[in-house]
């Protein structure tokens, strides 16, 4: 039973973190499976004002705290998807997209929820190219354009006052006659003189050549339909907000669900399950803010405690040793040690952690920046000479070349993978760039043998370009899909693009939404999408 865990919690975010938090503390043997972004959706909110406690926070910042804050209790974490459970005995098995089987005892589900799609006319045919879900991901293009910002609740408020940063003219277009988040937070639209809010209105149609040029909008009160259109014939974006629909499709005939898909917990977030719980967006509640996510993961993780211990005594099993690492310096400490910005891309505590991921790798690894002294040769050659000397495994070099698009090549043995960045890996593709090397050096993430399967029996030779930006949080999944196939599959390569960079790109192909995912300069994709999904677009087109 060396391999058992006392609880896997299934999800990455502020409830699964926090459950995480309790039951490492009280020395339980607890993992953390996440499949993307250790944070969840909080992550791409830029200020958190409202947490009891903490004055002024991004969302990442405060989940970082308490993802090291579990960390340093003993929690284990691991990057992959669960796509099943078997939920029929006392030891409850996982089985993961990566391959991977885990054994456990109980489970928090914290799995969250994904944006919500209204399903009007010409909603998904324009997604990516003037519809879109993600403000932070995409506000940046539509500067100086007009934006229409459908729904009345937190987010749409929040996220309509934060597009005035880029848009010339913020329209909140509500179904009801009121907002329906609290009156503080509406109030706040007073503020900004650029938003105007239509109650008692729908949008029925977007329309467009490529690109969303209008819009129509119905008033629900007189049933009257206009056109909403840019003032100077140009194009408009739609950013839609009407809440989230849980993730709970992959387990519905498992547990107990309500109608609209959320799990059905009582008052200690049990659910339909003996040791299965839920935590955080994914549940039936009235509030869903990181505040109730928190207080829902404490409450799933100490109900978990006694059914955990009673499990192993009635098992015959000795509580786990957990081997909790050295508790690392508090954030404020390691902040004041560090150097300012000219410190570089990697700070040093990233750096330390590259230093053990490296040791694991099973090949020599060749990191090179294909220079042509133009663009963002200077950032690309300075990034890869930051990885110098951490581990003797990963060796930099540097190659002046006629390359039209200066670039970082992966290589083993020095051979090129097919794997390229033609931008500085930063922010959410940081942890992209990493797997990348790791899966490319092994010995890499494991897959299931039909996903591998599917990819080998790939054939010819074809480019994928992953359009992202470094601020989206649903990119890195793309990116490290299309990069799994280059390193399994020699006819493959997998390019990331910081879609900033590069607006002749974006004109070609119309982006104006990431990810985007272009195959052989043809097929144009948009949106999040896991590895099979990525691989049925690439077999739709080959």
């Amino acid at each position: 039973m060396e391999n058992l865990y006392d609880v896997i919690v299934i999800g990455g975010g502020p409830a699964g973190l926090t459950s995480a938090i309790y039951l490492a503390r009280a020395r339980y043997r607890v993992l953390v499976v996440e499949k993307e972004k250790f944070g969840g959706q909080i992550t791409i909110t830029s200020e958190i004002v409202n947490y009891p406690g903490v004055e002024l926070s991004s969302g990442t910042e405060l989940t970082e705290s308490m993802r090291q804050q579990a960390e340093n209790f003993g929690a284990e974490f691991a990057v992959d998807n669960v796509i099943s459970m078997d939920l029929k005995d006392t030891i409850k098995v996982l089985k993961t997209e990566n391959g991977r089987e885990y054994k456990t005892l109980g489970i928090v589900l914290a799995v969250g929820a994904n944006p919500r799609k209204i399903g009007f006319k010409g909603e998904k045919e324009f997604q990516g190219r003037g519809v879109a879900y993600c403000a932070t991901c995409d506000g940046e293009f539509f500067t100086g354009r007009e934006v229409l910002v459908i729904g009345g609740g937190f987010a749409a408020v929040e996220e309509a006052m934060f597009l005035t940063k880029y848009a010339s003219q913020v329209t909140i277009i509500v179904r009801e006659e009121d907002f329906t988040c609290a009156k503080g937070v509406s109030d706040q639209l007073s503020n900004y003189p650029d938003i105007k809010v239509r109650f008692e209105t729908e949008v029925l149609e977007v329309y467009g050549d490529g690109i969303v040029k209008g819009a129509k909008i119905k008033d629900n009160k007189t049933g009257e339909v206009s056109v909403y259109e840019a003032k100077d014939g140009g194009s408009i974006g739609v950013f839609v907000f009407v809440g989230y629909e849980p993730d709970t499709k992959w387990f519905a005939n498992l547990i107990e669900l309500n109608e609209q898909g959320y799990i059905v917990t009582d008052e200690n977030r049990k659910t339909s399950i003996d040791g299965v719980y839920g935590a955080g967006d994914v549940c039936i509640k009235n509030l869903r803010q990181v505040v109730t996510a928190v207080a829902d993961g404490a409450i799933a993780a100490t109900s978990l405690e006694r059914y955990v211990s009673e499990t192993r005594e009635k098992l015959g099993l000795k509580k786990a040793e957990i081997k909790t690492p050295a508790k690392k310096p508090a954030k404020k400490k390691r902040a004041a040690e560090k150097k300012d910005k000219d410190e570089g891309f990697i700070d040093s505590e990233m750096m330390e952690k590259l230093k053990d991921v490296f040791e694991k790798f099973e090949k020599d690894i060749t990191v090179a920046a294909v220079t042509n002294g133009r663009g963002v040769s200077e950032e690309l050659a300075g990034f890869v000479n930051e990885l110098s000397g951490v581990n003797a495994k990963v060796k930099v070099k540097l190659e002046e070349s006629a390359v039209e698009n200066p670039y970082i090549d992966i290589r083993v043995e020095g051979k090129p993978v097919g794997i390229r960045y033609l931008s500085v890996p930063g922010g959410h593709e940081f942890n992209s760039f990493v797997i990348a090397m790791y899966n490319s050096a092994g010995p890499g993430q494991q897959l299931s043998e039909t996903v591998e399967d599917r990819i080998k029996a790939l054939n010819g030779k074809h480019t994928i370009k992953v359009m992202a930006t470094l601020s989206c949080t649903n990119c890195p999944d793309v990116v490290m899909g299309t990069q799994k196939i280059a390193a399994i599959n020699e006819g493959f390569d997998a390019e990331m693009y910081d879609l900033s960079k590069f607006p002749d790109i974006k004109e070609k192909y119309d982006i104006m939404a990431v990810p985007c995912m272009i195959i052989d300069d043809k097929h144009v994709f948009f949106g999040k999408q896991s590895l099979p999904d990525i691989l049925n677009n690439i077999e739709s087109v080959l």
